[in-house]
């Protein structure tokens, strides 16, 4: 079943990236703002996003958070080459290079952690010092974002939804791993705690994503997302991780690979820049262009 769990989650990221790309396109247009909902291409986005997300809740609810998490990164191999589509570019050598460090470091990953899935049982308490935690964090990265401009305020802004991002899963995990067949399970107020927690999501997301600076921001997300959801899996849910020299080791250089894979896929994105103009649609506003990058051969 954690191999099955992996595959649906793979399949996730692939509807989770393209509806992200879609969404973005359209936010750095209009801002992160109610203007969206009117926006076809978003709302399909976000249709085809809700899609991915589904399969990853379905992935989750088999597979442990230790697993599954980690397989969300591939949604960025997805991603940037989806939105240099949307943006009228052609992916970048580097870029090809950055998701082979991402699937290299991926799959060693997925090889060395145990597969062990137990039944995930999260106290109130628990509970409640995650929400309190991630809170924190999503105060403070988006406070401190409001006095700074261009990729530093996007990847600060990522820091606070990766985090929250992260939470939703592992509400996810405890709520459908913890079924057991059970649906009287779903009467608890951890059921109820995942739609509010949904929504912050989305919401810190667009606002990220309306910076202009999508494949900083969205390699943030995938960097911290997973790394906050196997520390809550290791730590409050008592998840296994690698043990022993023999398999730390290798799983650090794996985890190192594939976050050097991430960060070198979001910072050649230059999805910052003017969006192509869509023929019938009103024209794109004028985005910062990032003069350090080059242009596409």
């Amino acid at each position: 079943m954690i191999w099955a769990g992996v595959a649906i989650a793979l399949v996730g990221a692939l509807g989770y990236a393209l509806g992200a790309a879609l969404q973005q396109f359209e936010a750095v247009r209009d801002g992160a703002t109610l203007a969206l909902v009117r926006r076809p291409r978003w709302l399909i986005g976000g249709v085809i996003g809700f899609a991915g997300a589904s399969l990853h809740a379905v992935a989750l609810s088999v597979a442990p958070l230790v697993v599954v998490q980690p397989v969300s990164v591939a949604t960025l191999v997805f991603a940037v080459p989806l939105a240099a589509t949307l943006h009228g570019r052609r992916p970048r050598r580097a870029e090809i290079a950055g998701s082979i460090a991402v699937a290299v470091g991926l799959l060693g990953l997925m090889l060395l952690v145990p597969a062990h899935n137990v039944t995930p049982v999260l106290s109130d308490g628990g509970a409640l010092a995650l929400i309190g935690c991630v809170a924190l964090v999503a105060a403070v990265t988006f406070g401190a974002a409001r006095l700074l401009r261009g990729p530093l305020k996007a990847l600060l802004m990522s820091v606070g939804a990766g985090a929250v991002t992260a939470t939703v899963s592992t509400f996810v995990r405890v709520v459908g791993g913890g079924l057991n067949g059970d649906l009287g399970r779903l009467l608890h107020w951890f059921t109820l705690a995942i739609p509010v927690l949904l929504v912050c999501a989305i919401v810190l997301l667009q606002k990220s994503y309306a910076v202009g600076y999508f494949g900083i921001a969205y390699a943030g997300v995938q960097v911290v997302d997973p790394l906050t959801s196997v520390t809550a899996g290791a730590v409050l849910l008592g998840e296994s991780l690698p043990t022993g020299p023999e398999k730390v080791v290798p799983a650090l250089l794996a985890a190192a690979l594939l976050i050097a894979g991430t960060v070198t896929l979001g910072r050649l994105a230059p999805d910052h820049s003017k969006p192509a103009v869509v023929r019938g649609e009103p024209g794109p506003r004028e985005e910062p262009v990032n003069a350090a990058t080059p242009e596409a051969a």
